[in-house]
């Protein structure tokens, strides 16, 4: 059983039995209440992760364009910082989905945040659809936490073979989970067999077993 909780800056969810802290950031063009991050929040607490869901500046005054760097880790900073004061106690994920998992990873390379043990990517965006490169996973080799990357194999923001060449240069700080035939939102065509609520519980688990390990 969990609770949900609106705070000034955000959304907390939190199990009974939670063993960890989620500071979940959204994706360029939805908030937090977007319907991937509210399932996610759910199934996460099912396996003893609390979730802190917020919004960068530009969403909460709807504004489509999203915000400088500079101004998207600072609400980064503050929100694990808020986050933190909510629930406190609990080691401290950071990351998210797609922009917001980037702003967060930009975050900690520039400055370590304190209590944050590792980052979790929910698709990290490599580059932009149909201009494959590696400039935008460049600052990853100044983070000094565990990086999980969660990512379908058919997400048009990261080709298959430069993030795979990527994690790789990261060494044992990093490690990448595939969802076959996901796209950037991680839905999968009906030949896989698997529906909405399989690949959730799938990226569940995996969060769940890699944090055991390395938060």
């Amino acid at each position: 059983m969990s609770a949900l909780a609106k705070t000034d800056d955000g959304l907390l969810v939190r199990p009974h039995d939670a063993q960890l802290l989620y500071v979940l950031a959204h994706g360029a063009g939805a908030g937090m209440r977007h319907h991937f991050l509210a399932q996610a929040a759910d199934v996460f607490a099912a396996r003893g992760i609390a979730t802190y869901r917020y919004e960068f500046p530009y969403m909460q005054t709807g504004k489509s364009r999203p915000d400088s760097p500079t101004v998207a880790q600072a609400a980064v900073r503050k929100a694990v910082a808020a986050a933190a004061r909510v629930a406190p106690g609990l080691p401290i994920l950071a990351g998210g989905k797609s922009f917001g998992g980037r702003m967060t990873s930009q975050a900690q390379a520039s400055q370590p945040m304190p209590g944050v043990r590792g980052l979790v990517f929910l698709g990290f965006p490599l580059h932009a659809p149909g201009k494959p490169g590696t400039t935008r996973a460049e600052h990853l080799t100044s983070v000094d936490v565990p990086m999980l990357f969660l990512q379908g194999t058919h997400d048009e923001f990261a080709q298959l073979d430069l993030l795979q060449q990527v994690v790789k240069g990261l060494g044992d700080r990093a490690m990448l989970h595939l969802i076959a035939e996901g796209d950037h939102s991680f839905k999968v065509p009906k030949r896989t067999g698997k529906n909405e609520a399989d690949v959730m519980n799938e990226l569940a688990d995996t969060i769940h077993e890699w944090a055991a390990t390395h938060a």
